[in-house]
């Protein structure tokens, strides 16, 4: 073989930048990119993974439903209360008909428990009365208003002085965090990309149409953009399209009681809505539980989730008024959640879900109902993308179920089964809700593995009980390092920054 020798510097210089220069790479282009990974985002890529699409999920912290979704009142609205004719009452009756079968489909805890809303005056009892009406138009099944009788008998721990209620028998209990989670998970395994710890900086129209998409470092191009971002989704607005909303951050604060509360009630108890949404409710939750809360209160930061002596307080007078038998004393956690309660500018209120620029979709302002109103919102806002241009071609192999194990549900021939096939399965690791090392395991090599201890917390209950991880939380850590394949040291107990040890000590 004969090689042609240089004839002039061009000819090296030619060869020298056909060698070390290479075309740069550009990025992958997706038919739709979702910002955040909540309740909203994540049920939007359910929907979505339902397709023949390329779709995208950033999520700015290090795992899905870390923000209002993990913190919320964990209720599935019957939908008495959005005002009749809104895209909240239309979504949260939808979503409330959706969940049964979808929790059902994808293993989700989830409790059709029915709700009672509390009158103590006759002006309270009015107000009963027009949200029956409501409920009637939203057409919400089964609604009724209970005399003081009808409703001693039906919820004995309710307070004597209680006049009326109204109840609606559709009204569930859900485990919020394990729902995103799982609509997440089959998302993913139905090939929707997801990335974490990608916070967006940057929106950018493209010529041909679409977006690229700046988080941190990487890039990224799509079709169409939906900005599911919660108290983010302002922010993230502005970046594609002029001002329409702002969203104010509502704090809300609440007491989880141990199991031995669980039983003050069988209903989701609360008191009439005010301004500052539906009040401090009374519920038992799919573990167990009792939950106590929310108050209400306006704060700066959508990031701020102190809990404050001042405001637990609050909270406790006011569930008093609702079931006086409630002992706090026997509470094994407290903590705050922050709802994106949106201003718009147009002065409706209702859930922002709009094409707000070229291909930019708004899925903001998503407030209690949001829980409820989260498969609704997906589906309607794929019907947009449809309109948009975007085709929604079904798969013929979906996935559309999912099962875990959860060990303390098995009947004992089934655990032993489950141990000779697997011995992790065996050892016992959170003593207080029977939680194994095999579930710990099977959440660490999930289709979204979590990084943290509280992220095995909300897979599989491991430190969800009494001690709230003081006996399981060490073993955890030392499962999360290894799986990993990193120093104890750098197992976090959440976000970035919460290192469990220091100095190679607890």
């Amino acid at each position: 073989m004969r090689v042609r020798r240089m004839q002039s510097i061009g000819d090296c210089i030619c060869f020298t930048l056909f060698l070390f220069i290479t075309p740069k790479e550009e990025p992958k282009l997706y038919d739709v990119l979702i910002i955040g990974c909540g309740i909203v985002g994540a049920a939007a890529a359910w929907e979505l993974s339902r397709y023949r699409l390329r779709t995208i999920v950033l999520e700015e912290k290090n795992d899905v439903a870390a923000g209002t979704t993990k913190a919320n009142s964990a209720i599935l609205h019957a939908g008495y209360d959005p005002p009749p004719g809104t895209l909240m009452a239309r979504l949260n009756v939808e979503g409330s008909r959706m969940a049964e079968a979808l929790c059902a489909a994808l293993d989700v805890p989830y409790r059709k428990t029915g709700s009672l809303v509390l009158a103590f005056s006759r002006e309270e009892r009015a107000l009963l009365e027009e949200l029956l009406r409501r409920g009637e138009r939203n057409c919400v099944p089964g609604l009724e208003l209970l005399d003081r009788e009808a409703l001693s008998r039906r919820e004995p721990g309710v307070s004597p002085q209680a006049l009326c209620a109204l109840y609606a028998p559709t009204a569930a209990i859900v485990s919020p965090w394990e729902y995103a989670l799982a609509l997440a998970e089959t998302a993913v395994r139905n090939g929707t990309e997801l990335r974490l710890n990608s916070g967006v900086t940057a929106l950018e129209p493209l010529p041909q149409g679409g977006w690229r998409v700046t988080a941190g470092s990487a890039a990224y191009e799509s079709r169409f953009v939906l900005n599911a971002a919660g108290v983010q989704g302002e922010r993230i607005h502005g970046l594609a399209a002029p001002a329409s909303f702002h969203i104010r951050p509502s704090r809300g604060q609440y007491y989880l009681l141990d199991k031995s509360q669980g039983n003050q009630v069988s209903h989701v108890v609360f008191q009439c809505p005010g301004p500052k949404g539906k009040g401090v409710l009374v519920a038992p939750t799919v573990h167990g539980n009792l939950l106590v809360g929310p108050n209400a209160e306006e704060i700066s930061d959508g990031e701020d989730t102190a809990v404050t002596a001042a405001g637990l307080e609050q909270v406790a007078a006011m569930a008093a008024r609702s079931v006086p038998g409630i002992s706090l004393r026997e509470c094994i956690r407290s903590f705050a959640g922050v709802r994106a309660q949106a201003e718009r500018f147009d002065g409706v209120d209702d859930f922002i879900i709009q094409e707000a620029a070229p291909g930019f979709f708004d899925l903001a302002g998503i407030k209690s109902p949001g829980l409820t109103a989260a498969p609704a919102a997906a589906r309607y806002a794929a019907g947009l993308l449809r309109e948009a241009g975007l085709s929604l071609e079904e798969k013929p192999d979906f996935i559309s179920s999912r099962r875990r194990i959860r060990f303390k549900e098995l009947s004992m021939e089934e655990r032993n089964a489950l141990i000779r096939q697997d011995p992790s399965y065996g050892r016992v690791i959170c003593r207080c809700e029977t939680v194994t090392e095999g579930e710990i395991l099977a959440a660490l090599r999930g289709p979204i593995p979590p990084c943290s201890i509280d992220g095995v917390k909300r897979r599989c209950g491991a430190g969800l009980g009494r001690c709230q991880g003081g006996f399981c939380g060490p073993r955890v850590l030392e499962l999360l390092a290894r799986e990993r394949g990193i120093p104890p040291e750098q197992v976090l107990q959440e976000q970035e920054g919460s290192v469990v040890l220091a100095g190679g000590r607890i």
